[in-house]
């Protein structure tokens, strides 16, 4: 795939960036974002990036946008993050990493919320630029899809769309808020849309 103009500079010009982003296409090397209409996972974490950098992140801001998953979805810990790419960037996917001991997935997702939200401005925009990210995601999925896409998830549509409803809402509630949270807004409006649209198209 071709990268996004500011994630091409940003790794011509940053070997720690250009580092991050051959390290996540290792780890996500024949991965599928869930509900993305077949995207390779890859994708989601350049998308995250390319936000994050649109709005001036520093190059460890940009390499944990990328890496923001890994620890999560390969074999590759934080532990490694940290020899590779320093504690900076360590910390900040650390408190991206979901808990996934942590049961049922509400709770998990609260926490997660909560963590990232006492964690500080950097990583609540990473936060933030994938809540828009899989937003933007499964819109394109329902698009083509419709309900079907739920068969793609780990957790009912409901459930997921009502967990990102809650992330906005902190997100709104942060003092300084972070960037992208009007577009979430307006992605999730838009889903809810999409959704009821096709109801009622499906009622005849």
């Amino acid at each position: 795939m071709s990268l996004p103009p500011g994630i091409e500079a940003a790794a011509g010009g940053s070997e720690l960036v250009r580092d991050a982003l051959a390290t996540a296409r290792d780890a996500h090397r024949g991965q599928v974002r869930n509900a993305s209409g077949g995207m390779d996972y890859v994708e989601h974490p350049i998308a995250v990036a390319e936000l994050v950098e649109s709005r001036g992140g520093s190059d460890e801001v940009l390499a944990a946008a990328l890496l923001h998953d890994v620890v999560e979805d390969s074999e590759v810990d934080l532990g490694k993050i940290e020899e590779r790419f320093g504690g900076a960037v360590r910390d900040l996917v650390a408190a991206l990493t979901d808990d996934e001991e942590i049961e049922p997935y509400e709770r998990r997702k609260d926490e997660h919320r909560k963590r990232v939200r006492r964690a500080g401005p950097e990583p609540l925009a990473i936060y933030a630029a994938d809540k828009l990210t899989n937003v933007r995601a499964l819109r394109h999925a329902y698009a083509r899809q419709g309900e079907r896409v739920a068969g793609e998830l780990k957790v009912p549509l409901d459930t997921k769309i009502g967990v990102w409803e809650g992330d906005l809402e902190m997100l709104r509630e942060v003092e300084d808020a972070p960037p992208f949270v009007a577009d979430l807004e307006q992605e999730l409006g838009g889903l809810h849309a999409d959704r009821l649209k096709l109801r009622q198209l499906s009622q005849g």
